[in-house]
């Protein structure tokens, strides 16, 4: 199988139809666990890219990069 998106989606897709009208063996619920995996961090990689090359335009003409906030501790 590619590593391509389209061909991810399409065979989590085609496993989430299995799974609504057959059931899917064990085998199969690894591999749609590990292609969602796949997925999401294809989809977060896309998405920090776009953030890193956004900018803000500023009523001035300046345009100012968008910066990553800060993680806070969850406790």
């Amino acid at each position: 199988m590619g590593t391509n998106l389209e061909d991810l989606i399409k065979r989590i897709n085609e496993l989430a139809n299995k799974s609504k009208t057959e059931g899917l063996s064990a085998e199969e619920k690894t591999e749609q666990a590990d292609l969602r995996q796949k997925y999401l961090a294809r989809f977060r990689q896309n998405f920090t890219q776009v953030l890193d090359n956004t900018v803000i335009m500023q009523p001035d003409g300046t345009k100012t990069p968008v910066k990553r906030k800060e993680e806070k501790p969850l406790h």
